[in-house]
């Protein structure tokens, strides 16, 4: 192919993407599809099924691959209003890669200035959420280090942290996000009692991680969330127990928290797969502020 040859391709090609990608109806759009027009003749009836068969192909991609990352954004706001959903992000948010299960992931920002679903206020954190059990499953494998655990017991605590799974995320929202999903995913709780805690204003922080193959959720109490955002920034036990301890209790079942409780079930879940050294605070971090 010559480069004159593979100059004309490329802008065809390009033609073609922009015109696929412009919002229908927008005045990029119009003109988009003239200089598609220009370079390939979409006046043509083949051409202009091509175009069309092109288009619909890209709106259906929109769709089965934001249905497989939103389930329930998707039950939310029902089948036909999703599909739509999908189709304008797919025009004003386009994907970058060329891997469409890493499309999507401005959804919740989208959905969050969307004036008309002012209504369904959690939305846009039931997608935040979402999205991060959707991109669990490709986080790297987790491989537990069972004999560091030993260290525990016989070194100094202070020069230790915990080494934690991959890709650990922490969702906070104003809303019960972690019930309203599991509500539509399992069943439990009931959405009777789903709406009540939204009506109670209950808010949950979620915790997502990848246990084996499988995608997981979990709530956190406020004195989890300080150990988990704790121990994410690097501190060494005794600084992430300290900021634990301090933390205000939601209830009364907080009052004393069981590190050695907390470790075993964080460890049986694939949370924490072993013990490592701390690493030491750079000077920066131990000049006080101004």
């Amino acid at each position: 192919m010559t480069a004159s040859a593979a100059s004309a391709l490329e802008k065809n090609q390009q033609a073609l993407l922009t015109a696929l990608f412009a919002h229908p109806g927008e005045g990029s759009a119009e003109a988009s599809l003239a200089t598609l027009s220009f370079t390939l003749d979409t006046e043509s009836p083949q051409a202009h099924r091509g175009w069309m068969a092109y288009r619909a192909n890209g709106h259906a991609l929109a769709e089965r691959t934001l249905n497989a990352a939103y389930p329930v954004v998707a039950a939310l706001l029902g089948a036909d209003n999703f599909n739509l959903l999908a189709r304008d992000l797919w025009h004003r948010h386009p994907p970058a890669q060329g891997d469409l299960a890493c499309w999507g992931g401005d959804l919740a920002t989208w959905l969050a200035g969307r004036e008309s679903l002012a209504d369904v206020p959690y939305l846009a954190d039931v997608a935040q959420v979402e999205w991060a059990m959707h991109r669990a499953a490709t986080w790297p494998d987790a491989t537990l280090d069972t004999a560091s655990f030993a260290r525990l017991s016989t070194e100094d605590p202070a020069g230790l942290s915990l080494e934690l799974a991959p890709g650990i995320a922490l969702i906070d929202s104003g809303f019960p996000v972690v019930a309203l999903i599991a509500a539509h995913k399992t069943g439990e709780p009931e959405l009777s009692e789903v709406g009540a805690m939204l009506r109670a204003g209950m808010k949950q922080t979620a915790l997502i991680w990848r246990q084996g193959l499988r995608p997981r959720m979990a709530t956190c109490s406020p004195a989890e969330q300080v150990l988990w955002r704790s121990l994410m920034a690097g501190r060494d036990l005794v600084s992430a127990l300290n900021e634990t301890s301090a933390t205000e209790p939601a209830n009364a079942s907080e009052l004393d928290f069981d590190f050695s409780e907390w470790l075993t079930g964080a460890v049986t879940d694939g949370l924490v797969i072993g013990v490592r050294t701390a690493a030491p605070l750079s000077s920066n971090a131990m000049e006080p502020s101004s």
